[in-house]
């Protein structure tokens, strides 16, 4: 019960139906023998076992904090590099809050993305019923895991092996989506295994962030729309990971940089406020973010880098340590990220830099998708008020 307690001190008090399945799905029969907990000093993970470390490993099976299950997609790590995380059991509170946004009722038909442990499908099995839950797995090895373990405890939901990008056509249509992994797109097959009406729930990312989640509402045209909700940070969907993975596959030695300047304070769009940064990642799709705190060049205290997904534009950001109203921008290539930024900036900062919620995202019939910032109604917005209506397409 101690979980439990720990979820309803964040998601507020669960309906009868989820206070049983987090009770009789327990979690720790989900977690692998090996794990990785963050050290701490909060720098990487590290390796827990146990039958080495029973003591830690069950305080994290019960924590509300999320586990690494699996790293380097359950291989070695390249040489010289760390080992990276690659699944995770999921934090237990935000489990529980996309589990309540599905709004589930009796017959409803649910796919998962993303099996991961397979706890969340037990959970839903138990709620629903095993005929009523598919869940996909794009590693084979998780996938049996989570089979095994849900089988263990008598729960034997439909189980895949394939992409989730795809969603899984032969059990459509669904009722409701529920994805355990980050998107930076909403994948069109997702909407058209839905059934109008249908809830697909999502966490976000954009190369920039990962955060946000997205509820959306597919209509009797095959459109989806939605509104984000704060939080919930994944990991990516393997299609929809990076490309970059190395600052070095960007900025290379002959490259000759032209050079300006900026009032904008990195700090501002890459400094850790979680709205700023979702509102960046959205309106400047595409571009990602990487700080560089003890950069090699005489006069820079700090940079930040900022590039492109196709690798062929970069812009450097250089505080000296002194000046915190004039910073040096270095750039390369086609486009101009750090003017797109400034621009993506002040687009929000004069909406009324509006929260996470007031993001709203439709995805049309024919795969496009379009983001927003609705005007203010009669009722208002979470934050922005006094806002003008914005939308672009991506």
């Amino acid at each position: 019960m101690g979980l439990l307690r720990l979820i309803e001190e964040s998601v507020g008090e669960l309906p009868q139906g989820w206070r049983d399945a987090f009770v009789g799905i327990p979690r720790h029969a989900f977690l692998p023998q090996v794990v990785w907990l963050r050290r701490p000093d909060g720098d990487r993970h590290e390796r827990c076992e146990r039958d080495e470390d029973p003591r830690r490993w069950w305080s994290a099976a019960y924590a509300n904090e999320p586990v690494v299950v699996q790293v380097c997609d359950g291989g070695a790590p390249r040489p010289g590099g760390p080992e990276w995380p690659s699944s995770s059991a999921s934090q237990p509170s935000i489990v529980a809050a996309h589990l309540l946004a599905l709004e589930v009722t009796e017959g409803h038909r649910v796919l998962e993305i993303g099996t991961g442990t397979g706890w969340s499908a037990g959970l839903l099995a138990y709620r629903l019923g095993d005929g009523h839950v598919v869940t996909i797995e794009v590693d084979a090895a998780l996938a049996r895991a989570a089979r095994t373990r849900l089988a263990a405890l008598g729960w034997h939901p439909t189980v895949v092996w394939g992409d989730g990008a795809d969603g899984w056509a032969t059990g459509a249509p669904y009722d409701r989506i529920l994805s355990g992994a980050a998107v930076t797109h909403l994948p069109p097959a997702r909407i058209r295994q839905c059934r109008p009406g249908a809830v697909i729930v999502t966490p976000w990312a954009t190369a920039w962030t990962a955060n946000g989640t997205l509820v959306a509402t597919v209509d009797d045209l095959g459109r989806a729309h939605g509104r984000f909700r704060a939080g919930g940070a994944f990991m990516h969907l393997r299609g929809h990971r990076s490309r970059v993975t190395d600052i070095r596959q960007v900025v290379l030695p002959d490259q000759v940089p032209a050079s300006s300047g900026t009032a904008l304070s990195p700090w501002d769009v890459a400094g850790g406020d979680p709205v700023a940064e979702f509102a960046i990642g959205l309106m400047v799709p595409g571009v990602w973010q990487h700080w560089d705190d003890d950069p090699d060049v005489e006069g820079v205290h700090t940079r930040l880098w900022v590039g492109d997904e196709a690798g062929t534009s970069w812009a450097s950001v250089d505080y000296d340590g002194r000046q915190l109203d004039a910073f040096t921008v270095r750039r390369h290539g086609p486009r101009h990220l750090w003017n797109e930024i400034e621009a993506a900036w002040a687009r929000w900062c004069a909406a009324g830099r509006p929260s996470v919620e007031a993001f709203g995202w439709t995805v049309s019939a024919d795969g496009s998708q379009e983001a927003r910032i609705p005007a203010p109604t009669s009722g208002g917005l979470p934050t922005g008020q006094g806002a003008e209506a914005l939308s672009w397409t991506l």
